[in-house]
């Protein structure tokens, strides 16, 4: 019998609307039919995915597998089910709302084949600015990457090639008690186990999509699925990795980002008994595997608020969330020599910075963000330390890994503010065709050392996208804030013209002849968990050309 060199194993459960262009992307590409085998589990559908499926493997016998199961609750079950049925000498799992480029499976199993390579990742790119952590590509192809000095740890989905001797050797599966997050033990287990990891940065391989018909699952109606999650991947990662630095070096992502967000600005939408459920298990958690050394490693936000949590109660947390999401940056209290972090009745215990000063420094506050003129989005920030001019040092802030142009508002005579300068054709030239986000963070190098901390913008006042021509293309180029944890973040989405042609028409069919006029055209869908929109705040002049009320500059 013929063996594959690759099963792509697909779970699917209501992506219609995604799924055909996920399929055809794997029957487009360039390894060949003879040497693929695509294996889609339906976990119970209800939209019409399953007889998708059905009549693509009817077209393609020999090549889809189709398989229907009823719902499970989560994607753990149909990935397990998918690899008891995949024959191929490697196996890939492709979310079915996602695709593929054309060659990625021919690069993937061909670098796998070349080096010896256990696991391999491709380059992962969002579709409809849907923000994908890219650090691990950042350096360019890697032959042998670590798990325990890389940026891996935040790559942890499960969308990467893995050798199936691997994966049958150690028994790895997915866990099917963990409603949430279940690709990532597996994927953890195989690049603990695995004889040489690899990275391919040179092509774009995985095309992860922001679904624009999803409903809002909020933070809230999912907080008992995560709990659960979160507090089993901690238990799954103490079992796996013995106590030490190569703990803490994948402790780091679960701390500073599942464990971190539970303690988010969201917190404040939980209901009483939902919080003191968040608090206890947050608290046990953080005592039970931060380390000093843990601790000293993360986010300073990540630090501060999990400090207050192991510190004192809701209501304390409650007032440093309130103050961050609604103030801003609280004042530096010095006293004997020591720095703290001002928040209100917090205890002192754990508004301690004066070991990070530098990343405390780094805390500034949105002030506004305008259009400068057509080309160039300007960011305004200021920090509340008096002698943030002269201690500071040399400041700049980052959207993504694209430096704008920094420099002191004249305007300040206390040199608290600066004005960053971002102009729009780098951040459409530094931003995936499909659209990108760009979390706005600050740096900072001077006296006290070097600092980062992201950049929040609490009072930022709502306003449209402006759209951007290039080449061919519109994008809405706009401010929005990260609602997880209030992080600025410059956003490029693709707008098409049907987009704006099929809202005039809803306008017209809602209104009649008074939908002629300029309407306010919004930014595009956004599904659950991404950032609502807001800024830019003050626009300049409408320029040669408009679409409803947004000028669209070439």
């Amino acid at each position: 019998m013929h063996t594959p060199d690759v099963s792509v194993v697909i779970p699917v459960y209501n992506t219609l609307p995604y799924l055909r262009a996920c399929l055809d992307s794997l029957l487009r590409q360039t390894i060949g039919r003879h040497r693929l085998e695509i294996v889609a589990v339906d976990d119970g559908s209800t939209d019409g995915s399953g007889r998708l499926l059905d009549r693509f493997a009817a077209r393609h016998p020999g090549t889809v597998k189709v398989v229907h199961q009823p719902n499970s609750g989560g994607p753990a079950a149909p990935c397990n089910r998918g690899l008891e049925l995949a024959t191929g000498r490697y196996v890939f799992f492709l979310g079915s709302d996602d695709h593929l480029g054309p060659e990625a499976l021919e690069r993937l199993v061909a670098a796998a084949d070349r080096y010896g390579s256990d696991v391999v990742l491709g380059k992962v790119v969002g579709v409809n600015g849907r923000h994908v952590f890219s650090d691990v590509f950042a350096a360019g192809n890697a032959v042998d990457v670590s798990l325990f000095d890389s940026a891996l740890p935040w790559s942890l989905a499960n969308t990467k090639l893995f050798r199936r001797d691997l994966v049958d050797r150690f028994g790895l599966r997915f866990p099917e008690d963990m409603p949430v997050l279940s690709d990532q033990p597996f994927t953890l287990a195989a690049c603990y186990h695995a004889r040489r990891i690899s990275v391919l940065a040179d092509y774009d391989y995985y095309h992860a999509v922001r679904r624009l018909d999803a409903r809002n699952i909020t933070y809230h109606s999912r907080i008992e699925q995560r709990l659960v999650s979160v507090e089993r991947l901690f238990a799954f990662v103490a079992g796996l990795i013995p106590t030490g630095p190569r703990r803490d070096a994948v402790l780091r992502r679960h701390v500073g980002l599942e464990l971190a967000n539970l303690v988010g600005d969201d917190f404040r939408r939980l209901d009483r008994a939902a919080q003191e459920r968040v608090h206890a298990a947050v608290r046990r958690l953080v005592e039970r595997y931060v380390t000093d050394g843990l601790r000293k490693r993360l986010d300073i936000e990540a630090r501060l608020r999990l400090g207050a949590v192991t510190a004192g109660g809701v209501d304390d947390l409650l007032a440093v969330i309130d103050q961050d999401a609604e103030r801003g940056v609280p004042a530096t209290v010095v006293a004997h020599g020591r720095w703290h972090a001002g928040y209100p009745g917090a205890p002192a215990t754990w508004t301690d910075v004066t070991e990070v000063r530098a990343d405390w420094l780094a805390r500034l506050d949105t002030v506004t963000v305008s259009w400068a003129d057509a080309h160039t989005l300007a960011v305004t920030t200021r920090s509340p330390y008096p002698r943030f001019a002269a201690e500071a040092g040399p400041v700049r802030l980052l959207a993504g890994p694209l430096a704008g142009t920094t420099l002191l508002d004249a305007t300040d005579p206390t040199g608290r503010t600066v004005r960053t300068d971002f102009p729009v054709e780098r951040l459409l030239a530094g931003s995936a065709a499909s659209g990108q986000r760009h979390p706005v963070r600050a740096e900072l190098d001077g006296d006290h050392g070097r600092g980062s901390a992201p950049v929040r913008a609490p009072r930022l006042a709502a306003g449209r996208p402006r759209l951007v021509r290039r080449g061919a293309r519109l994008y809405g180029v706009a401010a929005t804030v990260d609602p997880r944890n209030g992080q600025l973040v410059l956003s490029v989405v693709p707008v098409t013209v049907g987009q704006l042609v099929s809202r005039l028409r809803r306008r017209w069919r809602r209104s009649g002849p008074a939908a002629a006029r300029p309407v306010p055209v919004p930014p595009p869908a956004r599904p659950a968990d991404s950032p609502a929109p807001v800024g830019p705040a003050n626009h300049a002049e409408p320029g040669p050309a408009q679409v409803g009320q947004l000028t669209v500059t070439s």
